[in-house]
């Protein structure tokens, strides 16, 4: 029996859990803003997310997670991005090799974290998304703010949370996504 050409880790269900987020933007701002979250408790500035839900879809459950913790509604937003994953279009046997598509509300990146020996692992996967409107208050726990993006990068606790805002924006800002850049705000009922 042949071993496996990469480096691979097993984690049965008990050993992983999957968390999703998003980086919310306010589209409507100018200077454009992105969505913190502030710990109190803990004086840190964060990025929302949370543990996905048994059944749930990665994708709703970044949106419930930001609606949960900041009381805002968010859309996904369809962005031209690289990704190595194929198309619904494609053939079944296409060549795994990054290709850029339109239109895509996929994680923009995943996180992957070891917690520590016998622990397991954590996998988050991120979204990018923009601000719809109030929906109610968030997690008691957490204060919500828009700020810009510059201020955000430097308010943020963990240098992981930087780097995935910092991709986000660089993402966002590339000229092929314009169209998310001049969204107007709506108020969600």
């Amino acid at each position: 029996m042949a071993a496996s050409r990469w480096k691979s880790t097993l984690y049965p269900s008990d050993q992983f859990v999957e968390a999703c987020g998003a980086i919310v933007f306010d589209t409507s701002s100018h200077p454009k803003q992105v969505l913190l979250l502030y710990y109190g408790k803990k004086d840190e500035w964060l990025l929302p997310k949370g543990r996905r839900n048994c059944n749930e879809s990665r994708k709703t459950a970044a949106i419930r997670e930001v609606r949960e913790e900041s009381g805002y509604a968010v859309r996904l937003c369809p962005v031209t991005m690289v990704t190595r994953a194929p198309s619904e279009l494609e053939e079944p046997d296409i060549k795994d090799i990054p290709r850029t598509y339109r239109g895509l509300t996929e994680p923009f990146i995943v996180d992957v974290r070891d917690l520590g020996e016998g622990k397991g692992a954590k996998l988050v996967w991120w979204f990018i998304a923009e601000l719809v409107g109030i929906v109610g208050e968030g997690e008691s726990q957490f204060e919500a703010h828009f700020i810009r993006y510059d201020e955000a990068i430097e308010k943020l606790t963990y240098k992981k949370d930087r780097e995935i805002l910092e991709k986000a924006v660089e993402v966002i800002e590339d000229p092929v996504n314009a169209h998310v850049q001049k969204r107007p705000k709506t108020n969600s009922s």
